[in-house]
């Protein structure tokens, strides 16, 4: 794992179509239990190299019920996204993540960690990329049937304060959702 992650840090492979270059962001252990699977950094990321370095990641470890030291104790928790580096800006947010990094580095990745219990995927990007043709016609439908996924898996939509007005939409995502991911992860991680 060491070495695999030592040659994913000076992965060079999309540097040609990233705005900012290449600086992957990935974090992982073979004694991972959880990993999360987002889309990929954003700036302030980049800038950090800690993963969820903002508030999508404060409201992310909220909704998972822990700290940010159990976040962030790769004994625990690996961070693999779909892009491990800032793919640029679009006209309304950022770049799709690169396609590149999921078919090249998260299966060595994966083959590496084998305890872990639960995948998180964030995001549509993340669903399609593992779910395929599981997924419902909407991100909406694919997170309100999330008992679905599980035991494997465990679905949910990117944690953005962009994603508040979604989630006032939609109050079950707070009531039911929610609750499930806590029980999961405390479940996984006691």
């Amino acid at each position: 794992m060491k070495k695999l992650l030592e040659d994913i840090s000076k992965c060079t492979l999309c540097e040609p179509h990233l705005d900012l270059g290449a600086r992957p962001v990935v974090e992982a252990s073979a004694t991972s239990k959880i990993v999360i699977i987002g889309q990929a950094p954003g700036t302030k990321v980049h800038k950090s190299g800690v993963p969820w370095d903002d508030q999508s990641g404060e409201n992310l470890r909220n909704w998972m019920d822990i700290d940010a030291d159990t976040f962030y104790d790769v004994s625990k928790i690996a961070i693999i996204p779909m892009g491990f580096c800032y793919p640029g800006k679009a006209k309304t947010g950022d770049k799709p993540p690169r396609k590149e990094c999921a078919p090249k580095w998260h299966q060595l990745l994966l083959d590496n960690m084998k305890e872990v219990k639960l995948t998180l995927l964030i995001g549509k990007y993340a669903q399609d990329y593992y779910l395929q043709n599981k997924t419902k016609k909407t991100l909406t439908e694919t997170v309100k049937q999330f008992h679905e996924y599980l035991p494997h898996h465990f679905v949910l939509p990117h944690p953005s304060p962009r994603n508040n007005i979604w989630q006032a939409k939609n109050p079950w995502f707070k009531s039911d959702v929610l609750p499930a991911l806590k029980s999961e992860v405390q479940r996984i991680l006691l």
